[in-house]
């Protein structure tokens, strides 16, 4: 037997699997890097967090994936160079995070690689009839296998695509596996780059479950922030955001868009909520010279707007949800306190009460992605559209 399938044969075999999962969102920030130990899978599927970290980006390099992120007219050349770069660089800071653990990496069973997206374009965004969904991650799992030596799952969101779903949000399939709880209606809120949630019903029935892309969480704010103030890359602690004011015209104009309006479950990504996004709404207000932190201020209590009216959507204004919250958006205290006042029926938690660390979720979550790949049964979630009962990632061996 070739040494690599023996391995993952061994790997199967294992009451407990060691799983690197990874996650770099739109927001780019950097690599997140979570050791997880899993035993199980399905609705039996037990997660330790063994060690995490966040790899921050080099200024060159966020600079060199923005140059071809979410555009059109990207150069081809440079969008296979950095499939190439992003595998090694990635590969790279998991060895000297293995490394800074105290650990080998022939301790570690499988990588589990989202990559990095550049480009999402659902039917919903791209309105081509003769044209499928689609979705763009970069950063080769096959280099990531070879520099590591540990074999690789990658590109999950292909077999999601290929087998009827848009792609995104894929976090439903962790979430249920390992958040649900019987008789409490959870909401597992994500506040990355785009804001989505998944529903997670008390009876625990997965037909009911699904996630879906709400609209901008951190993206414009973010794209704003790096636009107009030289060296930010976000608005930390929310600091510009609440020194201005929020402008109505304005922010009645930033929520007209048929995506807000459509149902669930939907994608959608920083194609259609950008600058670009921005500025047609603020010429249809005659805002262009509004002053840049009321700009802000509007740009977060648009997010927080979008946020509360799918929770209301979802669950009417007078029942109690449990939401748990996770992403970068958690650490924005304006943002908090808006949704905290909107949702004043609901309980807000951090995912760190379930034992996640709330900046590791996403990564864990492709961690128990590569599981089930491996050893998981089948999990009907329904015949629905948007959730496809599928196992997803492509292996890649040493």
């Amino acid at each position: 037997m070739n040494s690599n399938w023996k391995k993952i044969f061994n790997t199967i075999q294992k009451p407990e699997r060691f799983i690197i999962g990874l996650m770099s969102g739109t927001s780019m920030d950097g690599l997140d890097i979570a050791l997880c130990g899993i035993a199980g899978s399905g609705t039996e599927t037990k997660v330790r967090l063994l060690e995490f970290k966040t790899v921050s980006y080099t200024n060159e390099f966020k600079a060199e994936v923005k140059a071809i992120f979410s555009r059109r007219d990207a150069d081809l050349q440079m969008v296979c160079l950095m499939n190439e770069k992003v595998g090694l660089v990635h590969a790279e800071m998991i060895l000297d995070a293995i490394a800074s653990w105290g650990r080998k990496p022939e301790e570690v069973d499988i990588i589990a690689s989202h990559g990095q997206t550049i480009f999402h374009a659902p039917k919903s965004l791209h309105g081509l009839a003769d044209y499928p969904n689609a979705t763009l991650q970069i950063g080769d799992g096959d280099h990531i296998a070879v520099k590591t030596g540990i074999v690789t799952i990658a590109d999950f969101r292909q077999k999601h695509i290929a087998a009827g779903g848009e792609g995104a949000p894929l976090a439903v399939y962790g979430d249920y596996l390992l958040f649900s709880k019987k008789g409490e209606d959870r909401i597992m809120l994500n506040i990355g780059g785009i804001a989505n949630f998944t529903y997670l019903p008390g009876d625990n029935d997965p037909s009911k479950v699904f996630s879906t892309d709400v609209g901008p969480g951190n993206t414009i704010m973010d794209q704003y922030v790096q636009q107009h103030y030289k060296g930010l890359y976000f608005d930390e602690n929310a600091s510009i955001a609440l020194s201005g004011a929020v402008n109505p015209v304005l922010l009645r104009e930033l929520l007209q868009s048929e995506f807000l309006e459509a149902d669930f479950p939907k994608t959608t990504g920083p194609e259609l909520f950008n600058l670009e996004y921005l500025t047609e709404a603020q010429s249809r207000s005659g805002t262009l010279l509004l002053p840049k932190e009321d700009v802000m201020a509007t740009l977060c209590r648009f997010s927080a707007q979008v946020i509360v009216a799918a929770v209301e959507r979802c669950f009417g204004k007078d029942k109690t949800p449990s939401i748990y919250i996770s992403g970068g958006g958690m650490h924005n205290p304006l943002l908090l306190l808006l949704l905290k006042e909107k949702l004043s029926n609901a309980s807000f938690h951090s995912t760190d009460e379930l034992e996640i660390n709330p900046d590791a979720k996403e990564a864990v979550l492709f961690a128990i992605l590569a599981n089930e790949t491996l050893v998981g049964e089948h999990v009907d979630f329904g015949n629905r559209e948007g959730v496809p009962s599928v196992h997803m990632g492509k292996v890649c061996l040493p």
